[in-house]
């Protein structure tokens, strides 16, 4: 039998963590982890109660993502936004087992249970929800909720990916994706990512210039796969209450252009000769 997880602690927080702090601290911590899905991972619930969303920070970010500039409900991915830095703060502590520094972010579901009015105050919990085998290594699932009052509003579950050898071929085998007709064309400039950066606060350096994405593989700056469903959404449309999910199958590089294509539910962003970046469905609850 196995052993029973202990419970999880829970840790409240008086403020958001400020995310340069904890990404530098993740850097310095990257070299000695050794990623291994049996390895034993954060139990702490961060929790931030109090939180209202920041309007110039809201406006700026459905800006460079294509969202109404004014609307009373928070765009539907924005509270990844919010929870993003207490995930950084989990990912970087030294409990921790994956490099934070070539974490791949591969898919997010979310779940809007009814509308999120942007001015309203709410509470945060993030956790870590366990490791497991990947064909490319040892992934991570990321939990974020969002309450108002004791009422779960938003919630949301994210898999990273720390590459390395491994002899697991296990998992779903991925199908061929339909062909969905294209809908628009998008021109991305060079600065996206330092544009989303400034918005989300995530300046992973990967993002921002071709001389830091150089240093982890990449011959340009890519775009953050959050900023690319949060533009497909944009796009699509999202009920009040939803279910979303995406999975984030190549990097975008910075400037280039890209196709959105959609059908009923279904979306995808597509590159030149047919290469998928990212495919998802919303459905409405």
């Amino acid at each position: 039998m196995a052993p029973t997880p202990p419970e999880r602690a829970e840790a409240v927080l008086t403020r958001s963590p400020s995310l340069a702090p904890l990404l530098a601290r993740g850097a310095v911590l990257s070299p000695f982890r050794r990623p291994d899905p049996s390895a034993a991972h954060p139990r702490t619930r961060l929790v931030l109660p109090g939180l209202r969303p920041d309007p110039a920070k809201l406006a700026s970010y459905a800006k460079v993502c294509g969202f109404p500039a004014v609307a009373d409900t928070l765009p539907v991915t924005y509270p990844h936004v919010l929870g993003f830095p207490l995930a950084m703060r989990l990912m970087s502590a030294r409990d921790f087992p994956l490099p934070l520094l070539g974490l791949v972010h591969t898919s997010i579901s979310v779940t809007r249970h009814r509308a999120t009015p942007s001015a309203a105050f709410y509470g945060l919990t993030v956790y870590v929800d366990g490791l497991a085998p990947h064909r490319r290594g040892t992934e991570a699932a990321v939990v974020t909720e969002l309450r108002s009052g004791d009422e779960l509003v938003w919630e949301s579950r994210s898999t990273y990916l720390a590459r390395h050898s491994t002899t697991y071929s296990g998992g779903p085998e991925r199908t061929g994706d339909p062909v969905l007709p294209a809908v628009e064309e998008w021109r991305l400039p060079g600065d996206l990512g330092r544009r989303y950066g400034a918005a989300s606060g995530d300046r992973n350096p990967i993002h921002l210039h071709p001389l830091t994405a150089r240093l982890f593989g990449f011959p340009r700056a890519i775009a953050h796969g959050m900023w690319t469903v949060a533009r497909c959404l944009a796009a699509h449309g999202v009920p009040d209450a939803a279910g979303v999910r995406a999975e984030f199958r190549a990097p975008v590089l910075l400037p280039g252009t890209v196709t959105y294509a959609a059908d009923g539910g279904r979306f995808a962003l597509r590159g030149g000769r047919g290469r998928v970046h990212l495919t998802g469905e919303v459905t409405s609850l």
